[in-house]
C-alpha cells in the first residue's frame, strides 16, 4: 500500500538532496512541538484523552512519516512483553528476566543491522529507538519490583521514589512507551516521573501565580492550567538546537573522516594528525547535542522537564529529563567530569538498573557490578566491535586517571585542600590531555570496523595506549612502591602530617587529645560516596576479587537450586499463564482490556 506522506517527504528529499532518514527525523521532532502546545492545552484531568493522544501521535510518526511497520512491531513486542511479564509474574526473578530478553531482543536487531541489513536504504534504524525503550522498560520491571516490596530498607532514596506501587493500564503503559517527543532520540526517563507529568502532580509545589489561567477549559475563571508557561526558554533551546544542526552540516567540509584514511594524511606531522582526531571528534558529537537539545526542548514544552520551582531565587527548574550537558562536557579536565555529563540519563540508568542491582542487597557492589555495567554499556551500544574497542580502551584510561589524581593532584594542594598556584598548570594540562585522549579514544565508536579503527588509531602510533602502558608500568610495575612512596612524601597534606605527629609527640600531656582528634579528622576524610556510572578500578577488582564474587554467586545459585528454586519458579510461571488467560477471558466478556483494575499482591522475600 503506498503511503502518500512518506512518498511525498522522498520526493522533498530527492529535490534537496538531503538523506530520507534525516528529513523524516527532522520532521518528528519539529512537528511535535505544535503538537506538545496542542497537548499542554488539553484538560489535565483528562488523563486518558492524552493518553489516546500520545499514542496518535506516535502511530502518525510510524506509520505516516516514518513508514516502519516492522519497526512498530520491533517496539511493540518488547513493551507488550514487559508488560505482561510485569503484571501477570511475581517472583524476585522479574526484573532480571525482563533484564535479560528485553537486552536479548534488542541484541538480535543489532545482529541484523550488523550482518544482515535487511532494511531498505530508505528506512530508519529502529534500534536507536529501541536502546531508548529498552532504558525505559527495564527501569519500569524494576521500579515495579520495588513498589511490590512490603521491605524497603534496602533501596537507596532514588529508587524509593521512582517506585512504582499500582501497575499502570494498558493505555498509559503504551502511552509511556510511546511518547512521541523522546520516542526516536530519548531523553529515557523513569515511569514515576511520566505518572507524577500526567497527573500533574509534579506541578503541585508550584505557586499559583506561575500557573497560566484556562481560557477555554473551564467556566471558573480564576481555575489555573498546572503546567507553568516555558515558550522564551524552549525557544532558547530550539535555536542552540539549529546552531549545532548548521555545524553538523557545515563542519564536515572542513574536517571529515574521510581524511584520516587518505595517503595525504600520514605526510602531515604528529601534532597535526592528533589534534585532527580532536577536531573530528567533536564534528561526532554536534548530531548528539542538536538532537538531544531539541528532544529536551520538545519536553519541556510538554511540561515533563519541570523539575521544581526555587522559592529562593523564583525561578522554575527544567532539567529532569536533561540528558547532555554541553558546556561542562566540553570544558571537563578528567573523563570522570565529562562522562557524567555527556548522556546523563543512560549514565543513570546505568548506575540505579545495572550497578545496584547486580550487587547482592545490603552489600557494597564490588567486581561483578563494575563488570556487569561495563559489558552491559557496551552490549547495549551494539555488537560492532569499533564499541568494544573503545570501552575496553576507556576503562584503562578511567584507571590511569585515578591513578593520577590520586598520585600527582595532591601535589599541587595545601595541606587544608586549597589549591596552590600551581594548580593552574596541573588543571591546563589535564584539560588538554583529556581533549586530546577524547578525540583518540572515540574514533572507533563512529568507524565501528576492527581493521579501520586499528588503523586510524596507528596514524598517531598508538599514543594513548603506550601512556596507558607507560603509567601501567610506572605505578603497577616492579618500582611502583619506590615511586609511591617518593611523591606521597612530597604531598603537602603529607608533610603537614608529619609535622603534627610531630608535634603531638612532643607536646606531653596533650598527646593524648591530639592524637584523639587528629585521628577522628581522618576518619571523616577518609568517608565519601562516588556518584555516576562505576569507573574501572583495577586496585581492587583483582584476580582473587572476582573469583570470590564469582564464588558467592555460583554458591548462591547452589543453595537457590537446592531449596527447590527451579520448582518454585515454574510455579509462579504457571500463575502467571494462568492470571493472564483468566484476565484476557474476563476482558473478552465484558468488553474490556484496559486492565485498569489491576493491584497486585506484594512480592514475598522467599518466592
Amino acid at each position: 500500500m503506498v503511503n502518500p506522506i512518506a512518498g511525498r517527504i522522498q520526493e522533498w528529499s530527492s529535490s534537496s538532496g538531503m538523506d530520507d532518514v534525516v528529513v523524516k527525523l527532522a520532521i518528528c521532532l519539529f512537528t511535535s512541538f505544535p503538537l506538545n502546545a496542542l497537548m499542554k492545552r488539553l484538560p489535565d484531568k483528562r488523563v486518558n484523552l492524552k493518553c489516546w493522544y500520545i499514542v496518535a501521535v506516535s502511530a502518525f510518526y510510524l506509520f505516516g512519516v516514518l513508514n516502519i511497520l516492522n519497526g512498530f512491531f520491533t517496539l511493540f513486542i518488547s513493551t507488550m512483553f514487559t508488560y505482561c511479564i510485569t503484571r501477570f509474574y511475581r517472583s524476585r526473578f522479574m526484573p532480571y528476566l525482563n533484564f535479560v530478553v528485553v537486552m536479548g531482543h534488542l541484541a538480535l536487531n543489532h545482529i541484523d543491522a550488523q550482518f544482515l541489513n535487511s532494511r531498505e536504504p530508505s528506512e530508519l534504524d529502529i534500534t536507536g529507538a529501541q536502546m531508548v525503550l529498552v532504558m525505559k522498560l527495564t527501569s519500569f520491571a524494576w521500579s515495579y519490583y520495588d513498589g511490590s516490596l512490603t521491605d524497603y530498607s534496602n533501596l537507596t532514596p532514588y529508587q524509593k521514589a521512582k517506585a512504582v506501587k499500582k501497575h499502570p493500564s494498558l493505555l498509559h503503559f503504551l502511552a509511556y512507551a510511546f511518547f512521541y517527543p523522546s520516542l526516536f532520540t530519548g531523553p529515557s526517563f523513569d515511569y514515576a516521573d511520566f505518572e507524577s507529568w500526567l497527573n500533574c502532580e509534579v506541578f503541585r509545589d508550584l505557586p499559583d501565580a506561575h500557573k497560566p489561567k484556562h481560557r477555554w477549559t473551564s467556566k471558573d475563571p480564576n481555575h489555573r492550567r498546572q503546567i507553568p508557561k516555558c515558550g522564551m526558554f524552549v525557544l532558547w533551546r530550539v535555536f542552540q538546537g539549529l546552531f549545532w544542526i548548521s555545524l553538523s552540516f557545515a563542519a564536515p567540509k572542513y574536517v571529515s573522516l574521510d581524511n584520516v584514511f587518505s595517503t595525504k594524511f600520514m605526510q602531515k606531522s604528529f601534532l597535526y594528525r592528533i589534534h585532527y582526531l580532536f577536531a573530528l571528534s567533536f564534528t561526532f558529537r554536534l548530531k548528539y547535542y542538536a538532537a538531544w537539545t531539541i528532544s529536551e526542548a520538545s519536553c519541556i514544552l510538554c511540561g515533563l522537564g519541570y523539575n521544581g520551582y526555587d522559592a529562593k531565587t523564583g525561578q522554575i527548574k527544567w532539567d529532569r529529563v536533561r540528558n547532555i550537558d554541553i558546556w561542562r562536557f566540553e570544558m571537563a579536565s578528567n573523563t570522570h567530569e565529562g562522562l557524567e555529563a555527556w548522556n546523563m540519563n543512560t549514565n543513570k540508568w546505568l548506575k540505579y538498573y545495572v550497578y545496584l542491582r547486580v550487587a547482592k542487597p545490603g552489600s557494597k557492589p564490588g567486581f561483578r557490578s563494575t563488570l556487569f555495567t561495563f559489558l552491559t554499556s557496551a552490549f547495549w551500544h551494539g555488537t560492532r566491535p569499533g564499541y568494544y574497542l573503545v570501552f575496553a580502551t576507556g576503562a584503562l584510561y578511567q584507571t590511569c586517571g585515578k591513578i593520577f589524581r590520586r598520585n600527582l593532584r595532591p601535589l599541587f594542594l595545601a595541606a587544608d585542600g586549597s589549591s596552590l598556584p600551581s594548580k593552574v598548570i596541573y588543571d591546563i594540562i589535564c584539560f588538554y590531555v583529556t581533549k586530546i585522549s577524547f578525540g583518540y579514544l572515540v574514533q572507533p565508536f563512529v568507524i565501528l570496523e576492527l581493521p579501520k579503527s586499528i588503523y586510524c588509531w596507528g596514524t598517531v602510533y598508538f599514543c594513548i595506549h603506550l601512556g596507558i602502558a607507560a603509567t601501567f608500568f610506572a605505578f603497577k610495575g616492579p618500582f611502583s612502591k619506590q615511586l609511591v612512596g617518593f611523591l606521597k612524601a612530597h604531598h603537602p597534606v603529607n608533610i603537614a602530617a608529619r609535622a603534627e605527629k610531630e608535634a603531638i609527640e612532643s607536646a606531653g600531656s596533650l598527646s593524648d587529645i591530639l592524637k584523639a582528634k587528629q585521628d577522628y579528622e581522618q576518619e571523616e576524610a577518609a568517608k565519601g560516596m562516588h556518584l555516576g556510572i562505576p569507573e574501572a578500578d583495577f586496585d581492587k577488582a583483582t584476580l582473587d576479587e572476582a573469583m570470590r564474587d564469582f564464588g558467592n554467586f555460583r554458591k548462591a545459585y547452589e543453595e537457590w537450586r537446592a531449596d527447590k528454586g527451579l520448582e518454585i519458579e515454574e510455579e509462579n510461571l504457571q500463575k502467571a499463564y494462568e492470571n493472564f488467560r483468566n484476565e484476557l477471558a474476563s476482558g473478552v466478556s465484558s468488553r474490556r482490556a484496559s486492565f485498569s483494575e489491576y493491584s497486585p499482591k506484594p512480592i514475598k522475600k522467599n518466592q
